[in-house]
């Protein structure tokens, strides 16, 4: 099987897909499963067999199980031992992989969070030693890593690597609190998205214009938040939904919040079927809604702006 072959199953299967997330995310993993599969061989070709043991795993909305009809790269790789030789083996299959990937419709990241960038791409002692700094350099940047690391499960390989890595990340905040009030900052800004007179405020600018960006005003108060007690709760588990499922053991109302949430990305997916795909599909056209849709946001907004001003007062009053 080829890349082109994967692609063409990958538009017929999604396309009978309606509005159920959790089928249209195992699809997308198994897609990607076997897209990792050729990258594998293709490599095994020219270099021989994997030099040792290794785990390839996704982060983004595919670490959460959220992705969309439409998504981009988010992944890594964790492998064995640490030499030249196998930085060299695994950089060239995490680039077969992220092109493998970008021919079957999954965007290359802006942000080059893939296993062809080195710095997502170490043997597991080096990983272990780049979270270490990433938490001791306590910069911006370096915690939104620690953040988007912590989303994130294996798809290919030795799940066990990754755990170690989380390991790492909740040792450090048993020991220095401070860390966890660092990553509430990291997040500490919610996007508005109802005016004053209750209307639903657009994007400025142009590309907007007109619009709702669903990710950043609806999706993300939900993600960001359940992240934040996750780090707090100690939860491995990246999935937004499963994550809510194991807080509900330390805040009853939290299912109420998990039910709204699961209906956000129902109802992304019911918008996106409306789009091309070239549209954004982050941004809802507001004059497209019914008064129903509407209604309905304004409550998704409201739940996740009280999700995250709960959140906050969580972490603050356990520090």
């Amino acid at each position: 099987m080829r890349y082109e072959d994967i692609k063409e199953l990958r538009s017929d299967r999604i396309k009978v897909i309606t509005e159920d997330h959790i089928l249209l995310n195992e699809i997308h993993d198994e897609l990607m499963q076997s897209i990792v599969e050729i990258a594998v061989a293709e490599v095994k070709s020219e270099l021989g067999s994997p030099p040792s043991r290794f785990a390839f795993f996704l982060m983004g909305s595919a670490g959460r199980f959220e992705q969309s009809f439409w998504s981009d790269q988010d992944h890594g790789i964790i492998y064995e031992k640490s030499n030249n030789e196998n930085a060299n083996y695994f950089i060239r299959l995490g680039k077969e992989i992220s092109k493998g990937l970008s021919i079957c419709d999954y965007d290359l990241c802006d942000g080059k969070v893939m296993a062809s960038n080195p710095l997502w791409c170490k043997s597991i002692d080096e990983w272990e030693r780049q979270v270490s700094g990433w938490l001791t350099e306590d910069s911006w940047q370096s915690l939104r890593n620690i953040s988007i690391l912590f989303d994130s499960r294996v798809l290919v390989g030795e799940s066990d690597f990754l755990r170690v890595l989380k390991d790492i990340i909740f040792k450090r905040l048993d020991k220095e609190q401070n860390i966890i009030f660092r990553l509430l900052d990291n997040v500490g800004y919610v996007k508005k998205g109802i005016g004053f007179f209750g209307q639903l405020l657009p994007e400025t600018n142009s590309k907007g214009k007109g619009h709702i960006h669903i990710k950043e005003k609806i999706l993300f108060p939900y993600v960001n938040s359940v992240r934040l007690l996750a780090f707090k709760e100690r939860i491995y588990l990246p999935s937004t939904l499963s994550r809510f499922n194991h807080l509900t053991a330390f805040y009853k109302d939290m299912k109420e919040y998990e039910e709204t949430f699961h209906r956000i990305l129902e109802l992304r997916l019911h918008f996106q079927k409306r789009l091309n795909e070239d549209d954004n599909v982050n941004l809802i056209s507001i004059e497209a809604l019914s008064s129903n849709e509407k209604k309905e946001i304004k409550i998704m907004m409201k739940n996740g702006y009280k999700l995250f001003q709960k959140t906050k007062g969580i972490i603050q009053q356990r520090g």
